[in-house]
């Protein structure tokens, strides 16, 4: 029964003074919040205005190199506008103010329900509980889902379709960038992932009494296509960088973008999906979107042709992403990589 397993926030929003024993990591598996690198160049910075114009080959040379070699950028001169940031996250946040009554009518522990409000990653498996809760939708098609989605507070269906749209638009650009890059047809990526999918999460991080004792979440890969990441103003991303945990600090109105499994299997492990994580912290909430866009289920994924040669033979074997997407949430955010459980036997 969902009133039975109340929601983070509502734990949170009674004053608790320390962590409940159930979100407590093991020494082993800790933040280490002091060893985290500050760094305000920690990922490329991407100005994505000249993708149209006389530099457009120097663009797709900034984004090959950081798809390359960080897994992870930032974007400006994206295309959305300013206003259209600040309702998606002002909607956000009035989502989650709701009274609990509210919020509970959309929870489920099912990660197959197509839209969802529930709590730390999939409470069904996993051993230690991660400090958030998150609404996730399906948003790809939008009429196919738009529906089922909170009808509360009032504007949330128009102010999210209206972003969601708009965060599409700009991946079928990204994407065309990201194949041009890799010396491919311009559509090639487009036409591998079958008839699309896009899905998005609304993460909520309370204030954590004791935040070096657990995480938002743990350090993980993603396992769609590519990540379109949307902060508030609080920090709390950090991204792996040559074995240390480097803290990627929000710049107003731009974007995170990060490298997804299937994008790595794609490249034929040219481009990586990089270990990032979410932290807490004791005195603000934080609140971010990702939207993540990906092949639908019945699309078969595998490294493209035209980058398999003698030296560099194919790594992995062809799936459905239906049966990467199951394994993915079955295993948990197990550290290492849901990939090579695809990896070809002599890769």
């Amino acid at each position: 029964m969902a009133s039975s397993k109340p929601l983070l926030a509502d734990l949170a929003s009674l004053g608790v003074n320390h962590v409940p024993s159930n979100y407590i990591r093991p020494i082993s598996d800790r933040p280490n919040l002091s060893d985290v690198k500050m760094s305000d160049a920690s990922i490329p910075l991407i100005d994505l205005q000249d993708l149209h114009g006389p530099n457009h080959s120097l663009v797709i040379a900034q984004i090959g190199r950081a798809c390359q070699f960080d897994g992870f950028f930032q974007i400006k001169s994206h295309g959305i506008p300013e206003d259209m940031i600040n309702t998606i996250l002002r909607t956000a946040i009035d989502f989650f103010k709701l009274p609990e009554s509210e919020r509970l009518k959309s929870y489920s522990d099912d990660p197959t329900k197509t839209t969802r409000l529930s709590t730390s990653f999939n409470v069904k498996t996993e051993k230690v509980s991660n400090w958030r809760d998150f609404l996730r939708l399906h948003c790809y098609p939008l009429e196919d889902y738009i529906q089922e989605w909170p009808s509360n507070p009032p504007s949330f269906r128009k102010n999210v379709a209206e972003y969601c749209s708009r965060v599409r638009a700009l991946v079928l650009t990204l994407l065309e960038a990201i194949s041009e890059s890799l010396g491919l047809e311009r559509d090639y990526i487009d036409k591998a992932l079958s008839k699309h999918g896009q899905h998005m999460a609304i993460n909520y991080y309370p204030p954590c009494p004791q935040p070096e004792l657990t995480y938002g979440l743990p350090g993980h890969t993603d396992p769609n296509l590519i990540t379109i990441l949307l902060q508030d103003q609080v920090p709390g991303l950090q991204v792996l960088r040559n074995g240390k945990w480097v803290a990627v600090n929000p710049i107003p109105n731009t974007f995170i973008v990060n490298i997804g499994d299937q994008m790595q299997v794609i490249s034929n492990d040219r481009y990586k999906s990089v270990l990032h994580r979410a932290v807490v912290n004791s005195d603000k909430e934080r609140l971010s979107i990702p939207t993540f866009y990906c092949p639908s289920p019945d699309a078969v994924i595998g490294p493209a042709k035209e980058l398999i040669d003698h030296d560099h033979p194919a790594v992995y074997k062809h799936f459905t992403y239906a049966e990467y997407y199951e394994k993915f949430w079955n295993r948990g955010l197990a550290k290492e990589c849901c990939l090579d459980l695809f990896k070809n036997s002599t890769a």
